[in-house]
């Protein structure tokens, strides 16, 4: 779609938008220029002549004054579902005209309900519905799709609509018709508490899962579902799952406790498919797009075009992967092997302390376990059992409000690793290249006792 139509529909939803009887101009410059504004949806719903359309009215004036003002009027509090202490995002305003009474008393309230995802966020077109017509039901309509907490958001009603949206979502006989047995949707995470957890869309639909998210995301889920509704840490704990190294979940950056795929064995290669690919490319877009690019710099290629791989010095950043996945069928057929592909030893890898800004600044998770198989329910015990120690230790140790990987900054991580019973492994990383476990000055010594450890 050029500017032009761009600018001619945003130009139609403004001219049917409401026209309020308060003056919005602030807010009505949100809605200038070439993309959409989440102001004109929200005039759409104040005018709808829905229930809820006062309440969007009075969100529309708050936020206006909150412009105009540059304060936020909105407060926190409690609120919750009968049996659960976590969950739901209080909001009540604060705003007050010249004689001290509330100045939107429909908007007096406007929480928030998380409501937990399916894993991989795979959804039928029925089941959105479904989750509309609820919410439009019982609250505004607004709905927010994994946001950074991972949660579905059911977003703006009172407190009596807090109990009546989860009654309907978490009772089976809401989406019996759908034909899916035994279905609904239970209350998600906050406060300081384990959080929703989020998991890729894996193997499901992407060829590089290297192990089944959605299983483990569960088990997990189920494992420590009641610290998740009765909140009882010093802060909030989460997991993320992604399925290979891409980190389609950003886990490394946002959970505490990262769970990445990975493989331990060499990439496969199709020689036949990386000649023609040469060839049709050229060596120069070869290397410009795909050798060169390679971080650890283990990519050669032969006088005959072949393509070998310095495994050792791999660091699975995927790139190589990712660039010849989307046209390995071209050069390969239908039913040939891709030309690059991960190896056949897959399993995980786990990370712990990545999180955004808080006391400290932006923390990617430091590698704690380098490899895992998850094929057997021993494999899935050992991962919650290390899951567990870490909630545990994370309860009785970290201080309010602090995350995870604040915490471990402020032990020390050989206090940390001492604690979980996790040996020192070489391959324990932070950055890159680089272990803050090991002296690099005996760095061939630390490798000889690793490996007889492993012999033993």
């Amino acid at each position: 779609m050029s500017e032009k139509n761009i600018s001619e529909n945003i130009t139609k939803i403004n001219a049917n938008s409401p026209a309020l009887d308060i003056p919005t101009p602030n807010l009505d410059e949100l809605e200038k220029g070439p993309w959409p504004s989440y102001v004109s949806g929200l005039k759409r719903l104040a005018a709808s002549g829905a229930h809820n359309a006062d309440m969007m009215r009075g969100v529309i004036g708050t936020l206006e004054q909150s412009f105009v003002n540059r304060r936020g009027y909105w407060k926190g509090g409690t609120v919750g579902v009968i049996g659960y202490g976590g969950g739901v995002i209080p909001r009540f305003s604060e705003l007050k005209d010249d004689n001290g009474e509330t100045m939107y008393p429909a908007a007096l309230e406007f929480h928030t309900v998380r409501i937990q995802p399916p894993w991989g966020n795979h959804y039928s077109a029925d089941l959105l519905r479904k989750m509309c017509d609820v919410w439009e039901d019982t609250g505004t309509g607004l709905i927010g799709l994994h946001g950074q907490s991972g949660d579905i958001m059911f977003q703006g009603t009172d407190t009596e609509g807090v109990q009546s949206a989860f009654n309907q979502l978490n009772d089976v006989d809401t989406f019996k018709d759908l034909g899916v047995d035994g279905f609904c949707f239970d209350m998600g995470g906050a406060g300081p508490a384990v959080r929703t957890s989020v998991s890729c869309v894996g193997a499901a639909r992407c060829e590089q899962s290297c192990f089944n998210e959605g299983d483990l995301m569960q088990s997990t889920i189920n494992e420590f579902l009641d610290d998740m509704h009765r909140p009882a840490l010093p802060y909030k704990m989460k997991w993320k799952f992604s399925g290979c190294p891409n980190d389609c979940t950003n886990a490394i950056q946002r959970a505490d406790m990262a769970v990445i795929g990975t493989w331990r064995d060499d990439i496969k290669i199709n020689q036949d498919g990386w000649k023609a690919f040469v060839a049709d490319k050229g060596i120069k877009h070869v290397f410009d797009n795909v050798i060169s690019r390679c971080p650890s710099q283990c990519m050669e290629m032969a006088e005959d075009n072949s393509l070998t791989i310095g495994n050792k010095e791999c660091v699975k950043c995927m790139h190589c992967i990712n660039v010849l996945s989307s046209t390995s069928q071209k050069y390969v057929g239908k039913d040939g092997d891709a030309i690059l592909a991960q190896g056949d030893d897959k399993g995980i890898t786990i990370l712990m302390g990545g999180k955004r800004t808080l006391k400290v600044g932006d923390l990617f998770g430091t590698v704690i376990v380098p490899f895992m198989k998850i094929e057997t329910e021993e494999d899935k015990e050992k991962f919650l059992e290390i899951s567990g120690d870490h909630v545990d230790f994370f309860a009785e140790n970290a201080l309010e409000h602090e995350r995870s990987g604040e915490m471990i900054e402020r032990i020390g991580l050989p206090a940390y690793l001492e604690a979980m019973d996790l040996e020192v492994d070489p391959n324990m990383i932070s950055v890159p290249r680089t272990s803050p476990y090991v002296r690099m000055d005996d760095w061939d010594d630390e490798v000889a006792k690793w490996k007889e450890r492993k012999s033993a």
